[in-house]
């Protein structure tokens, strides 16, 4: 007892031989740059039960500011247009209607808060937006039957923003429109149409708008853009498992998504032609209406209503949507 057999001598003589020493440190750097070649990813600390999820865990990302760092608006305030003085003509707005309802969110607050638990027309909504991929995206808030209110997770997926909702903190993916981890996964949100433009058109095209107030609760500088210069750059903050690189990655694009068959009309094949273009997707007729002035767009469908579409950078598109068409200028 206390005594190492011959052989297992034997064995750590030749382990601990400078020959051996080098094949172990050959064989762990392998190992490293393997694991770095596969794109290893620490899955976060998370307070979130990741136990059930519909994506790969290595793929979400810690975001930085932590759950609710980013604090979602639960009880907006408006103003009518005549008071909305903190806008500018060319400011970037989110515009919803319903019915004779019009509600204006613009982009400088949603830079701080991201999520807006709102109502229109009577109906629960959620305007969501990701300044990383630059997605704004409506939905109705019922799920399951029951109204569900929504708050910034400080996870990433895809670079996109994780919500998750207060009644049983599932995570949801804003640009896959569905819940990917906790007791609600796989439930989708059903989308809204949103028009992505600039103040002075919404204003003119809905004069009794409504628009979201700074009155937030919340001490920010909505006059200052956190993200500024970001929208410019190639870089990204954070990779994707799906990269393209026939577009700039912050081309802005329009996209829609036809039974399972999904489109892009990049702005920038858009500027080539005369607007509207009519195109087929998945069999059925639909219409793009582009405004290189307002750098916005919206798509009709053959009775001539507005479909959700998703207004993003490229490489948004791209990371959710790796087998999409692609809209090419004649």
């Amino acid at each position: 007892m206390g005594f190492a057999s011959p052989v297992n001598t034997t064995w750590w003589r030749r382990l601990t031989s400078p020959q051996w020493r080098w094949v172990l440190l050959l064989a762990a750097g392998a190992v490293l740059i393997l694991a770095a070649w596969l794109g290893f990813r620490k899955i976060p600390t998370t307070t979130f039960d990741l136990t059930r999820h519909s994506v790969p865990l290595d793929q979400f990302v810690d975001g930085g500011p932590g759950k609710d760092g980013i604090p979602a608006i639960l009880t907006p305030k408006f103003v009518p247009a005549t008071d909305a003085a903190f806008l500018h003509d060319d400011d970037r707005v989110l515009g919803l209607t319903a019915g004779t309802e019009a509600k204006a969110y613009p982009v400088k607050i949603l830079n701080w808060h991201e999520i807006v638990n709102d109502t229109i027309g009577g109906k629960a909504v959620v305007v969501t937006y990701c300044p990383l991929c630059g997605t704004g995206m409506a939905f109705e808030a019922e799920v399951q039957g029951k109204r569900h209110t929504f708050g910034v997770s400080g996870l990433l997926y895809q670079s996109d923003l994780l919500m998750y909702d207060h009644q049983t903190e599932s995570l949801w993916s804003q640009v896959g429109m569905h819940a990917v981890s906790g007791s609600l996964t796989g439930e989708k949100l059903t989308p809204m149409s949103l028009e992505h433009t600039i103040w002075r058109d919404w204003r003119t095209a809905h004069p009794s708008t409504g628009v979201l107030s700074t009155r937030t609760g919340s001490f920010r500088n909505y006059d200052r853009d956190p993200y500024e210069g970001y929208r410019d750059s190639a870089e990204l903050f954070f990779d994707t498992t799906h990269v393209d690189s026939r577009y700039h990655p912050k081309e802005w694009v329009v996209g829609i998504d036809i039974q399972g068959v999904t489109k892009a009309y990049p702005f920038t094949e858009l500027k080539k032609v005369s607007s509207p273009v009519t195109d087929q997707v998945n069999g059925q007729r639909v219409t793009v209406r582009f405004n290189a002035t307002t750098r916005s767009a919206s798509v009709i469908d053959e009775p001539g209503q507005q479909i959700p579409s998703v207004t993003a950078f490229w490489f948004a598109w791209y990371a959710f949507h790796p087998d999409t068409q692609v809209f090419k200028a004649p």
